[in-house]
């Protein structure tokens, strides 16, 4: 797909911007200059690197010159580094893309001698101006994260300018059940200058190198990538080669490593499901969550084990008193986009020794005692705001049909229960958590599978919490009782109660451009989206 630059705004004309210019007169003596097309060019030149760029095309069109000065590729280059930031290192040279493959092809590929030539473009030739406008202004609404439409399994892009190049960059979680692991990124797609002033989109899926493709932006914060040589996809040894493949990049084994024929099952199922969309994407932008200063540890994004479906992205935001982790990565039980954890932080548990940590049938005993009385207190809200409604009295009915005061505080297990204002003993004043003492003892309790036996032996503090679970195809979808352990900053995990399983989440260090929300309002919208995405 061809998309031509439109940089333009609104700006003085030629005749107004030459009046205003001539009626400012400098208040010093003779030989000051009078207006500002008397200092000298390389003065005029530091002063329009300030500009937006947008706001430049205008001002070429106010006097021959300043059209003429504005042809320096030294303001262009330093607007598309400090609006884009362009660098001069290129990142697909660093992951070990053939130089090749990038930069030169061969003008009859019959003969073995035949003449190669540079196609892509370089940085001692260039036009940043041609850059700005045929390329990064054009593309800029893509930039940014976001997640591809592929049914229940999701993903993660990041799209970025990548030295002269938009890449869009695929981000896949370590292999399973590494979850301490260093991210995977895997190009999809680039956008350059192939001439003056004309964008070339290229494929890079497959194996084959970059091929032709094509990119439009269908609606705001949505887009679509379709690939024109699908061949380029295709591998000699046929579906099974591919799915061999596929299957060691994706969990860096062979299918005979794999003895569980349910895990089986499920590799294969994702393969041909997403094997259906090596031809045409389309994708949504998504955003990291806003941080303020009394969460309890920065939000973003976790990658964490979930069973027989390896290694899952997930992203972690405060909404008051409640933490939510979503699903940006999903699997055929629960979709991407679902509320995979809710955690309520004016719920924290406190075990009396190790031992009842120990001991699943002591912990489970816990926190369903914490569960039953969160389920009460939620009946006891209604019926409070019904009899509030109907102005039966000031007292709220009890879960038991006893009449409590208002203001009444319970207590179980060790967890404080918090009054209807959100508060609680183990909350300040204002409804965020108490410091917890670090270095508390933690343990899995005896019979809890885990994918990774690799976690802290010491956690911050555990709040009750509840995990989404469902059948097949995201059927009976149910949110069951479990316990939200809080290792540290970087790491925190999750106990399936139902499923006697532990889930551990290590945080993405990644550093991701473009990709912080306009205003809270635009993140919570976002989150219901992504839900309905896949409901």
């Amino acid at each position: 797909m061809e998309q031509r630059a439109v940089v333009a705004g609104p700006g003085p004309s030629t005749s107004s911007t030459t009046a205003c210019a001539e009626d400012r007169a400098s208040a010093s003596g003779p030989g000051r200059p009078r207006n500002l097309l008397d200092l000298p060019p390389e003065l005029l030149v530091e002063i329009f690197c300030f500009l937006p760029g947008v706001s430049l095309p205008s001002l070429a069109a106010a006097c021959k010159k300043f059209h003429q000065i504005l042809n320096t590729d030294t303001i262009w280059k330093r607007r598309c580094r400090l609006e884009y930031g362009v660098s001069e290192n290129r990142r697909l040279e660093m992951v070990g893309i053939a130089c090749r493959d990038l930069y030169i092809k061969r003008i009859n590929p019959r003969f073995k001698s035949g003449r190669f030539v540079k196609l892509l473009p370089d940085y001692y030739n260039v036009e940043h101006r041609d850059v700005y406008t045929s390329l990064l202004h054009p593309y800029r609404n893509i930039l940014g994260l976001w997640q591809p439409d592929i049914g229940p399994y999701g993903g993660l892009l990041n799209v970025v300018v990548d030295g002269l190049f938009i890449i869009g960059w695929m981000y896949l979680p370590p292999h399973d059940p590494r979850v301490n692991d260093a991210m995977r990124c895997k190009p999809l797609f680039q956008i350059y200058l192939c001439d003056k002033n004309k964008a070339e989109v290229e494929c890079m899926y497959g194996h084959k190198g970059p091929h032709k493709g094509d990119i439009q932006i269908v609606k705001k914060d949505e887009f679509s990538t379709k690939c024109n040589q699908t061949d380029f996809h295709r591998m000699a040894g046929g579906r099974q080669e591919e799915f061999r493949t596929w299957l060691a990049e994706e969990w860096g084994r062979t299918l005979e490593d794999i003895f569980h024929e349910h895990m089986q099952e499920l590799i294969l199922m994702k393969f041909i499901y997403t094997s259906q969309y090596d031809n045409c994407l389309t994708y949504r932008r998504i955003y990291l969550p806003p941080s303020a200063p009394e969460d309890l540890i920065p939000p973003g994004l976790f990658k964490g084990t979930y069973g027989s479906h390896g290694l899952e992205i997930v992203m972690l935001s405060f909404h008051g008193t409640h933490i939510k982790v979503t699903k940006i990565t999903g699997d055929p039980n629960v979709p991407a986009g679902q509320l995979t954890l809710h955690i309520d932080v004016t719920r924290p548990v406190q075990f009396p020794d190790i031992e009842h940590l120990r001991s699943f049938d002591k912990l489970s005993q816990i926190v369903l005692e914490v569960h039953q009385q969160v389920q009460c207190d939620q009946q006891n809200q209604e019926h409070w705001q019904e009899s509030s409604q109907q102005n039966t009295g000031s007292l709220q009915p009890a879960c038991n049909g006893v009449q409590e005061p208002k203001d009444h505080k319970t207590k179980a297990a060790g967890v404080s229960a918090p009054p209807e204002t959100g508060g609680s003993e183990g909350a300040t004043a204002g409804g965020s958590p108490a410091p917890s003492v670090p270095g508390q003892p933690f343990v899995l309790p005896v019979g809890v599978m885990a994918r990774n036996e690799v976690y802290p032996r010491t956690c911050r503090a555990c709040f009750y919490g509840t995990g989404l679970i469902a059948g097949h195809g995201f059927t009976s979808p149910e949110r069951t009782p479990g316990l939200f352990v809080l290792f540290d900053e970087q790491c925190f995990g999750f106990i399936w109660l139902d499923l006697k399983s532990f889930s551990l989440y290590s945080r993405i260090e990644d550093s991701l451009r473009s990709a912080q929300a306009p205003f809270r309002e635009a993140f919570e919208l976002m989150l219901k989206s992504m839900q309905s995405w896949t409901s």
